[in-house]
């Protein structure tokens, strides 16, 4: 059944088994608008709210929904077919790309402007893919005979305009233990990021200089707009990060500093707020003040974390990109 409400549609449906909502949707949903939906989009509906069970607004895809149940999606079709072509480069991952990899996992160096998994509607490339490309090809070169393309499975991501490392698990059974240390934070990530000068909450005349930033983050912005995040007094999360700024560099012909970031918590935007709070937008981060650039100077240096399998401690590195050679010339 499906209602009209302002540019909404409000599809019903009636349960007729045990099943979980993801999965409900899944079958349910495309059928219903005529037109497939991908897996991504469905996560993101229950996510973002647009999903009731029985009444009540239910936001985990995994939730298990009884026989009989009653489930309403509130779906707004312009909105959910419609994905911004951006300029995103063409990509195919390449054996020097690789950082990190064994039976478990493969850490490889993302590029910028390229997103780390599908789109809404699926048909944006990806890295997520172009990693399962990747390891397909390598092995049908092995077996001709293989058939299927190989597991990977997505445990963190960076955003679009992010570069640098980022972890991939190879197979299910390192799924458990590689969320558990990104979820307890026994995974640590440190970035390096170019922040201009627009009057920071200090001086910053002596190098290096360290400081935190703490405080409960929430989206900001409304939700028809792009999603920004921030400062909130209610209904926020934890965020913690550190950082060390190493020294003055010349960006351009633009005051800026080279900063090393260390995020404790994961927070969506985390690094670029905390920054931009105090005074020190990445620079080509227009949402949060900094100056326009040709992308947002934000690289995921390092990845340290347990390894999923043995415990041992692994630590990877991935080389600056070309733009970011504006490091090497920080002044003390």
């Amino acid at each position: 059944m499906a209602m009209r409400n302002n540019k909404n549609r409000i599809l019903s449906f009636r349960v007729q088994s045990a099943v979980r909502i993801d999965e409900l949707l899944r079958s349910e949903l495309p059928r219903a608008l005529g037109s497939p939906v991908s897996n991504s989009k469905i996560r993101r509906l229950v996510v973002a709210g647009a999903v009731c069970v029985d009444g009540r607004q239910v936001r985990v895809p995994s939730f298990s929904v009884r026989k009989g149940g009653s489930v309403s999606v509130s779906v707004d079709e312009e909105k959910l077919f419609f994905e911004k072509k951006p300029d995103d480069i063409a990509f195919e991952l390449s054996p020097s790309d690789v950082l990190f990899e064994d039976d478990s996992v493969i850490v490889v160096n993302k590029p910028s402007m390229f997103p780390t998994e599908a789109g809404m509607v699926g048909s944006r490339d990806n890295l997520h893919d172009a990693v399962v490309r990747f390891l397909f090809a390598r092995e049908k070169a092995r077996n001709p005979n293989m058939r299927n393309p190989p597991y990977v499975g997505i445990m963190h991501r960076l955003d679009r305009e992010t570069s640098g490392a980022i972890l991939f698990t190879k197979t299910r059974a390192a799924n458990s233990p590689c969320h558990d240390m990104f979820e307890n934070h026994t995974a640590r990530k440190t970035y390096r990021a170019v922040s201009t000068d627009c009057g920071c909450c200090f001086p910053l005349s002596e190098f290096p200089f360290s400081f935190a930033v703490s405080f409960p983050m929430g989206r900001i912005s409304p939700k028809s707009q792009a999603a920004k995040w921030g400062k909130v007094s209610t209904g926020g999360v934890d965020s913690l990060t550190e950082f060390t700024v190493l020294g003055r560099i010349d960006a351009g012909g633009k005051k800026a500093y080279a900063v090393e970031c260390r995020p404790l918590t994961g927070r969506t935007h985390q690094i670029r707020v905390h920054l931009a709070s105090v005074g020190l937008p990445i620079l080509g981060d227009e949402l949060y003040g900094g100056d326009d650039s040709g992308r947002i100077m934000l690289h995921a240096a390092s990845l340290s974390f347990p390894h999923p399998v043995t415990g041992d401690d692994v630590v990877v590195s991935a080389p600056l990109p070309p733009s970011f050679g504006v490091f090497e010339g920080a002044m003390n």
